[in-house]
């Protein structure tokens, strides 16, 4: 839908009829990667979804910036500070809390040590 709202802007701006011509495989290249990066992504997300519910789904997009952190980390040799490691703590706390897992479990714990 993006594609259809900006042509007719990219159409008045940048007049691609004034630029090289662009090869077939330029053309098949990005035909395919519109359809593999874009179409099936919304495939998998959305069967995700369904079987997942949104919660769970959304939870994922908590671990951004860790994996952003420890890529930096690893692959850029990066150092932390204290602050990073309180962010991934705190993301980790936020994501047992929304994911109620754990909390079930202290609750069965408990009620067995208890009764």
């Amino acid at each position: 839908m993006a594609t259809v709202l900006l042509l007719p802007f990219a159409l008045a701006i940048d007049r691609p009829w004034t630029l090289a011509p662009v090869s077939g495989a330029a053309v098949w290249a990005t035909v395919a990667l519109a359809v593999v990066s874009t179409a099936l992504a919304y495939l998998i997300y959305f069967r995700i979804l369904n079987r997942a519910g949104a919660t769970n789904a959304l939870l994922v997009t908590f671990l951004i910036p860790l994996s952003a952190i420890l890529l930096g980390l690893f692959l850029l040799d990066e150092r932390l500070d204290a602050r990073q490691f309180a962010g991934m703590l705190a993301i980790a706390i936020g994501l047992a809390a929304i994911d109620g897992r754990p909390a079930q479990f202290l609750s069965q714990k408990f009620r067995r040590t208890v009764s």
